[in-house]
């Protein structure tokens, strides 16, 4: 017979955030620090901050999420910067919108660290418990007509809305809350594969969350069941390395965090490793591969396209003779090392044989075997860009329990839903980045508008703006905002204007110096194989000149300012590509036009004269809030928005009240 567990009231809260990995610690951080009284819940406190994958921060695309959420406010890249191994700018070769990031972290420090911060936080609660039920109630007709976000005349049409007003823990706890932010990451209803093993857990073997899936399905939420996977960890003492190549950090740092200097986080650096399978590794993947449940069907979980497992790319890539591994350490604390690479879900004998035939790991201990994760998450296109539910007042998601992967794109989202559930109980405007001002508006508007059948990975490639959202002018773009929501502090503030304000004055002064064809910068231009001038120029267009630069400048420019490191890199970088900016820039006023055309919540499309029918559909499940929103659901075409368009500016001129812009 089933034990019925009573109920107890145990408190009462602004907010409740459940999870406390990377998406809930910035969650939480964010609430608390805008002055809400917060409740942060995890299975275990060892969860928070925990890194149950790869050992680092950042990367391509994903060193830009961390800077922007550092220019926000956030704590990742604080957190990165106390506790890196190895940090190493990646694609230096290239151009500066592909510039990222990314350090190597020690996970038990980065994790200790970021418990440190929270349990010392104002307004902040810990508490070790597995939530198990959302509270709610119905928003009555006229509240959903007050309370939405923006319905109109025609509120009718709008579905029923609820209201979050608490959080049931198993052991029958009631705490009661305003909002709640869903940040469960990969547990719930988690699943662990290898092989032929099957183990209901969370990640390193850690308790998942068993009840809480039901409660969100019972409330109206669309659940997916997403897979993932990490690779196996090998005792250093067995590895040989070398015969691998070594992979060292940078000699010049640059901070994730925009409140640190280069000299500010200076320290020795570990190795990584580069080795490569081989045609016998291959072979041996080959023959086991109905054994793999990725294969033989045990795994029914989507998983990530980007990431693939090492079973993935033998399959998919028969011709390819080897695949890098990269030999990561996990910290100074362990001999732990992370096969970055070599994903799997093979039988743990079959991972032995495999790794063993890679050359310098002919002897390799498996310390932990690599293994298939599978978990709910909600559909989240249910959300709007604010990421709270477009049918539960108060209850926001983010993270990967919105379908997304990575540490990264977990935090940005955080830290955007921490901020708008405490904007949203404050009265204020919530804070959406659109696609122009950030990689965390384009990992958003992705997320809420196109339709997510496998886990998300933030790519550059998808920031169609990249050129202006480059990593290091993160701060530039977003402290404003960071600043106007109450996340970045007056001194730091004055310290970024002053830095605007010395870029300003630096372009305007490299504008205004003038040179004549002769005499001294002649023998300069030539002593740098720069052809010579035939006419007078300024010193911005002989900064802009391929060969030259800035620094090499320098002896030509006896009046130049000390400036700080990062200033003359902005000023190079405004110069130099002031023609390809200027171009992105244009883009983003067209684009900005389309986002200001706002689209009423309760718009019928089948009343759309015209309209096809297959964006009716699409646009009446996505309920997109502008034009610019819905030009990008998978589905409508150009020519569906230029009729939305016009039907648009029909239905503002016959509602004069209603306004039309967002």
């Amino acid at each position: 017979m089933e034990r019925t567990i009573p109920e107890f009231y145990a408190g009462d809260y602004d907010v409740a955030v459940i999870g406390a990995g990377h998406a809930g610690c910035e969650a939480a951080l964010a609430s608390a620090r805008l002055g809400m009284n917060t409740i942060c819940f995890m299975v275990s406190t060892d969860t928070i901050a925990m890194m149950p994958c790869n050992p680092n921060i950042g990367g391509t695309s994903k060193g830009h999420l961390v800077r922007e959420l550092d220019a926000l406010g956030g704590e990742m890249g604080k957190n990165i910067d106390k506790t890196f191994i190895q940090s190493k700018m990646l694609n230096e070769s290239k151009g500066p919108a592909v510039h990222s990031l990314r350090a190597q972290a020690d996970k038990q420090k980065y994790s200790n660290a970021m418990r440190k911060v929270m349990e010392n936080q104002d307004r902040l609660t810990l508490k070790q418990a597995e939530v198990s039920e959302l509270l709610w109630e119905e928003l009555e007709p006229d509240q959903k007509e007050n309370e939405g976000n923006k319905l109109t005349d025609n509120a009718s049409m709008v579905p029923g809305k609820k209201r979050i007003t608490g959080v049931k823990t198993v052991s029958g706890g009631i705490y009661k809350c305003r909002s709640a932010v869903l940040a469960s990451g990969v547990y719930l209803n988690a699943r662990c594969i290898f092989g032929e093993v099957s183990q209901p857990t969370g990640p390193n073997g850690l308790p998942r969350a068993t009840h809480l899936s039901d409660s969100l399905q019972a409330i109206g939420l669309e659940l997916y069941r997403f897979k993932t996977g990490t690779p196996a960890r090998i005792d250093k003492r067995s590895i040989d390395f070398s015969q691998m190549e070594p992979q060292g950090g940078d000699e010049k740092l640059v901070p994730f965090s925009f409140t640190n200097t280069p000299e500010s986080i200076e320290r020795e650096q570990q190795n990584c490793w580069l080795a490569y399978t081989n045609e016998e590794t291959h072979r041996i993947i080959r023959e086991n591969i109905h054994r793999s449940p990725l294969f033989s069907g045990d795994i029914k979980g989507t998983g990530p396209r980007y990431c693939p497992s090492i079973e993935d790319k033998v399959v998919k890539f028969p011709d390819r003779e080897r695949h890098q591994i990269f030999i990561e350490p996990e910290g100074d604390y362990t001999n732990e090392m992370y096969l970055s690479g070599m994903s799997s879900s093979l039988p743990e004998e079959v991972q032995l044989q495999m790794y063993r035939t890679i050359k310098g790991m002919e002897h390799a201990t498996v310390v932990r075997n690599a293994y298939a994760i599978e978990y709910d998450c909600i559909n989240p296109m249910q959300l709007y860009p604010t990421l709270e539910c477009k049918f539960i007042k108060g209850f926001f998601s983010a993270g990967q329990a919105n379908g997304s992967s990575g540490y990264e794109e977990a935090a940005a989202q955080g830290i955007v839903a921490g901020i708008n559930a405490a904007l949203t109980l404050k009265g204020e405007e919530p804070l959406i980045i659109d696609r122009s001002e950030g990689y965390i508006g384009v990992l958003i508007d992705d997320l809420v508008t196109k339709e997510t059948h496998e886990p998300y990975r933030m790519m550059t490639s998808r920031a169609e703006y990249r050129l202006l959202l480059r990593q290091d002018n993160a701060d530039l773009r977003l402290t404003e905002m960071g600043h106007r929501v109450g996340l970045i502090d007056e001194e730091r503030y004055e310290a970024f204007c002053l830095k605007k304000q010395q870029i300003a004055d630096e372009l305007k002064r490299l504008n205004g110096i003038m040179f004549g064809a002769g005499g001294a910068i002649q023998e300069f231009l030539t002593m740098h194989n720069s052809a010579e001038l035939r006419t007078g120029t300024t010193m911005a267009e002989l900064v802009r000149r391929p060969e030259l630069s800035y620094d090499m400048l320098a002896p030509m420019d006896p009046e130049r300012p000390m400036l700080p490191k990062d200033v003359t890199e902005q000023v190079e970088i405004e110069i130099k590509y002031e023609g390809y900016i200027e171009r992105q820039r244009i883009q983003v006023e067209h684009f900005k036009k389309l986002e200001n055309r706002r689209i009423p919540e309760a718009l019928d499309f089948s009343a759309i004269p015209s309209l096809r029918l297959e964006a009716v559909q699409k646009l009446t499940k996505v309920r997109p809030e502008n034009v610019g929103q819905a030009s990008r659901i998978s589905g409508v075409s150009p020519a569906d928005i230029s009729v939305l368009l016009v039907y648009l500016e029909n239905y503002y001129k016959k509602n004069a009240s209603v306004t039309n812009e967002v």
